[in-house]
């Protein structure tokens, strides 16, 4: 963007509140860059580019989200006071972004691109991620990266039956949707987000909402670009190639036919692979006899880039015609590359318990697509503390989803959780978070690893399914049991299928991939990303009841697979033998002090005592966390004893602690002494205390009053009354 461009800007309301977007006024030496501001959140998006690396044959597109503390007024925790690598928030917020922009770039381009939001004020009741799709969005616009935008994004939140734009935090909490789409004037581009088991009207509905309540955010972009976009990059006209591609359709086309209709996905690769790589050979071997010609008298650098050129060709047409055939056999024939139709799923097996130790685990396989998942039960200290910009809060509930390199049959290096398997953890995380117990019913902390063993099609899905098998092996009381089921589109023209449980080629070729997961009353977790211009709603809903009876399907599958241990997906009604065990005391917040001791000594001394770990809070929640019963009841008691309070009508062994002319005081129990008057120490008239008590005398007395300030009073001889008549 040129430096003497003056500053213009362009206001909207947003949800009930003031969106606005400026340009020309900061980071004017990218080649496009919007400041967003909402509420009292602002947000810089740059776009920018760079020359294309020689002999790519892909779009390098980078897009970053970074929150910095600062801009809520915070110093990052931990020892290295400043930001590093992207939390996962961050990740994910690019994720979105990414997938929303990333088929909107004009074939042919493969320019270095990047585009970068940068977080410079955080308000917490206004999420600084949408500001950022609109950003992105607008930066692209106003540059010459050939972008075929505009879109727009937006929070769609569901609270008393009534749709919100862009909810507040405290909305969301009280909400039962919570959406973030994606979207052109025409169509959607991308969904992600959850709800509490609604209906799929109701998804669809608010799909609708967020598409209409979206349209003026594209109009103020396209405003901004009528007055501030610059002309966008030409992308030169590909070179007629109809010559080498009908010479590689000569050579290929009935082989790679036959190939693409193997159903083992390691043979069909392989077939795939042989094919391609023996055709590319032949049209690239007379630069190879070139080569060493001409390695003598120098000039092959010359050569290089015609044989580059061609690799490129003949790998694009092989490409391109393997996609042609895998469609269309599912648009004509109604047949898919395993031979499946549009609607069946893969056979599913399903296994509980298959290893001993964990506290929950389970096997789940469906074609394949396999992923073993365990559950892990612990204790309030075992909470993840997350320490982000906008504030510090603790999970009780994480998922986590790895995908090591064998699941997929190849060797590289083990590294941590790159964006991909973050992005799928949180989808399978949202999905079976919305049927969990509440904490104060099940007060543990869970833990759920997805381990994919392989991968076929939508590990994500299958780590829903495994995840839900295993929290209820783990004896987790579920709301209902939830399954997950990956959907697939593939278009032409008026011509459409809509398949179920896709394969990882389909995906790869197809339109539109879109997942959905939820329980039999209905949708917990969706996300889609949209590969064409349009789809319409039509599909939409046709894709959204043909997920429903996939999902069914599933879950039916899983209830009979595991009917002998789970009996019909129900929780086990007893926790693992290696589970630990826990118990919620609630006491009156200003006993806490009797639990803590000076200096912490007592409740050290409980959990050294009895091997318990005890975590108290300020409320008067005391969670007791062992690993047996026993041990459980025996930190239990400790507790109770130096908690409990004096009931009326209880009689007690007391022990006379001291004695006055008008009564005794007795301790009833540690810390807690009552009053025994002269007139309760017998059944007749008492001259003086000491004819009846001494000190150390342990005796039977009823609590027959407790007075507005905690004071007890006793009386033996209503306990004493009580005894006689055998009561």
């Amino acid at each position: 963007m040129p430096y003497w461009f003056e500053t213009k800007t362009v206001s909207l309301d947003v949800g009930g509140r003031t969106m606005t977007v400026e340009t020309g006024r900061v980071a004017k030496q990218a080649a496009g860059s919007a400041l967003v501001t909402y509420g009292g959140t602002t947000v810089l998006v740059t776009a920018v580019h760079s020359n294309p690396r020689p002999g790519i044959d892909f779009f390098p597109l980078t897009v970053d989200f970074v929150e910095k503390f600062a801009a809520a007024g915070k110093i990052p925790g931990g020892f290295f006071k400043r930001e590093g690598r992207l939390a996962d928030r961050e990740v994910l917020v690019s994720r979105f972004i990414d997938r929303s922009i990333r088929p909107l770039f004009a074939d042919g381009y493969n320019d270095e691109t990047q585009v970068t939001a940068t977080v410079l004020s955080a308000d917490p009741d206004h999420s600084p991620d949408m500001a950022a799709f609109v950003g992105a969005s607008t930066a692209l616009t106003l540059s010459e990266i050939p972008f075929l935008g505009p879109i727009a994004a937006l929070r769609v939140g569901r609270v008393d039956g009534e749709l919100v734009v862009n909810p507040t935090p405290d909305q969301i909490e009280a909400g039962d949707i919570e959406l973030i789409v994606a979207g052109k004037r025409e169509a959607l581009v991308m969904v992600e987000g959850g709800a509490l088991q609604v209906s799929e009207a109701d998804m669809l509905e608010a799909l609708k909402f967020a598409h209409r309540e979206m349209q003026p955010l594209l109009d103020i972009q396209e405003e901004l670009r009528a007055e501030r976009g610059v002309d966008k990059i030409e992308i030169p006209e590909p070179e007629d190639r109809s010559e080498l591609e009908g010479q590689v359709r000569n050579r290929a086309a009935a082989r790679l036919d036959a190939a693409v209709q193997i159903r083992e996905k390691h043979e069909r690769a392989k077939a795939i692979a042989e094919i391609e790589d023996e055709v590319q050979e032949s049209f690239l071997s007379a630069y190879r006899s070139e080569k060493v010609q001409i390695d003598s008298l120098g000039g092959w650098d010359e050569r290089r880039a015609g044989f580059d050129k061609l690799r490129s060709g003949v790998k694009g047409i092989l490409h391109d015609l393997r996609s042609e055939l895998v469609r269309e056999r599912v648009l004509s024939q109604g047949v898919r590359i395993d031979g499946r139709a549009a609607t069946d799923i893969r056979p599913i097996a399903c296994e509980v318990r298959f290893v001993e130790r964990p506290h929950g685990v389970a096997l789940f396989t469906r074609g394949e697509t396999q992923s073993a998942v365990t559950t892990t039960l612990g204790s309030g200290g075992d909470e993840q503390t997350i320490d982000a910009m906008m504030g510090r809060w603790s999970k009780q509930f994480m998922l986590h989803y790895n995908f090591p390199p064998f699941s997929v049959g190849e060797a590289r290096p083990l590294r941590g959780p790159g964006r991909r398997e973050i992005g799928h953890g949180t989808l399978a995380e949202r999905a079976i978070k919305a049927v969990l117990p509440p904490h104060e019913d099940f007060p543990y902390t869970i833990r759920v690893v997805a381990e994919t063993l392989e991968s076929n099609g939508s590990s994500s899905m299958a780590t829903i399914c495994g995840g839900v098998l295993s929290l209820l092996d783990a004896g987790v009381p579920l709301q209902a049991p939830v399954a997950g089921i990956a959907m697939g589109l593939i278009q032409d023209g008026d011509r459409v299928a809509i398949l179920s449980d896709i394969l990882g080629d389909e995906d790869h070729l197809g339109d539109m991939d879109f997942k959905v997961a939820g329980s039999e009353k209905g949708i917990t977790a969706l996300q889609m990303d949209i590969k064409i211009a349009e789809v319409n709603w039509d599909v939409m809903e046709r894709a959204m009841a043909q997920a429903r009876e996939g999902r069914l399907h599933i879950l039916e599958c899983m209830r009979s697979e595991t009917q002998s241990e789970l009996n019909g997906l129900q929780a086990r009604t007893e926790l693992h033998e290696f589970a630990p065990r826990m118990e919620v005391i609630w006491i009156k917040p200003d006993r806490i002090r009797d639990i803590i001791g000076p200096g912490g000594k007592v409740i050290r001394a409980i959990q050294e005592t009895t091997g318990a770990k005890i975590d108290v809070e300020d409320s008067g929640r005391v969670s007791v966390f062992a690993p047996n019963v026993e041990s459980v009841n025996r930190a239990k008691g400790m507790v109770d004893e130096l908690t409990q309070e004096a009931e009326i009508g209880r009689t007690y062994l007391a022990k006379v602690k001291r004695i006055t002319d008008f009564g005794a005081f007795a301790e009833i129990f540690p810390g807690t002494d009552g009053l025994i008057h002269i007139s309760h120490l017998a059944q007749g008239r008492v001259e003086k205390v000491t004819d009846v008590l001494s000190e150390g005398d342990e005796v039977l007395a009823k609590c027959i009053d407790i007075d507005p300030a905690g004071r007890v009073r006793l009386s033996r001889k209503e306990a004493l009354a009580d005894l006689a008549k055998g009561e």
